[in-house]
């Protein structure tokens, strides 16, 4: 009999909750809002048990988080969701509030490493040992993999939290990060452009100024990752990179940012296959929670 995990994708804005155990046999996901936890771990769990009673006992779940997490084993804070200017969810133990109702292994990490996951083992990352994900959108965050182990350290990358230059002549928008105000964050978010133009970012024609500073700010972000870390491929998903033109002129800045100083095919000749979005689309997360579950599982057998 197959094994069933569970993905819970954990968003600033919503929740996306799956189970399966690859993209072919992955049930339909449902989403709901990012409210209180309490409320939201409730309609997790309800979705969780729901599943149980349709396709029999849960073997692992999977949790990918927004952030800042400790995802660190033997931390006196291990699965905490931790500073989060989110509203009710700061110091919020996520792993035990899943726990206290499934006694399955439970694996954790950040929403952007789940995502990279995922991409590794069915999408974009196959075959690559050291590539970026990044999602840009309600906030910018940022994983991947390194010599094919996925990013850890001190606690996690907060790759959305680099200092940018910042021309307040071109652009006098002050960021609207809580803690850094005009970081990558700050400046390049999704909810950064709105507050800058007035309007949400879907509804901004193709031709707007905001794309070109978009395009910018991005660019910028991506040059300080792609010469500090040397990514095989750099994948961006998130809201923001829905919009059709704003890769090609990522691409472009990039290239001239970059001015030739990395010789490497991949970006002088062969940068649209370099910087790309998720194969896997908007299921990523939640496939990449479902693959966190089934790492969790068979680290438990091994034991």
């Amino acid at each position: 009999m197959a094994r069933l995990f569970a993905g819970i994708e954990a968003g600033g804005t919503k929740f996306v909750c799956a189970v399966g155990s690859n993209p072919q046999d992955m049930g339909e996901p449902v989403s709901f809002p990012t409210t209180q936890p309490s409320e939201t771990i409730r309609r997790t769990k309800s979705f969780l048990r729901e599943q149980e009673a349709r396709a029999g006992k849960l073997s692992g779940i999977g949790i990918a988080s927004f952030g800042p997490v400790d995802p660190k084993p033997g931390s006196e804070t291990y699965g905490f969701i931790t500073t989060t200017p989110k509203p009710g969810w700061a110091n919020f133990d996520f792993v035990s509030a899943i726990r206290a109702h499934f006694d399955v292994p439970i694996g954790f990490d950040t929403d952007v490493n789940a995502a990279a996951l995922g991409e590794w083992r069915w999408g974009a990352g196959q075959g690559l040992d050291t590539f970026l994900y990044l999602t840009i959108g309600t906030g910018i965050g940022g994983g991947g993999l390194f010599n094919g182990q996925l990013m850890h350290g001190l606690i996690h990358p907060e790759m959305g939290h680099m200092l940018l230059p910042h021309d307040f002549q071109r652009d006098p928008y002050p960021g609207r990060c809580p803690y850094h105000s005009d970081c990558f964050e700050g400046l390049a978010c999704g909810p950064a452009i709105e507050e800058r133009w007035g309007q949400k970012a879907i509804t901004l024609p193709a031709d707007h100024p905001a794309w070109e500073l978009e395009a910018e700010y991005l660019a910028l972000g991506l040059v300080n990752l792609i010469t500090s870390i040397s990514p095989q491929r750099v994948i961006l998903g998130g809201g923001v990179m829905q919009q059709p033109q704003i890769f090609s002129l990522l691409r472009n800045k990039v290239q001239r940012l970059l001015n030739g100083y990395v010789q490497s095919p991949a970006i002088l000749v062969g940068i649209d296959g370099y910087i790309v979005p998720p194969a896997l689309g908007s299921r990523a997360g939640v496939l990449g929670a479902i693959a966190l579950a089934e790492n969790a599982f068979d680290t438990e057998k091994k034991k």
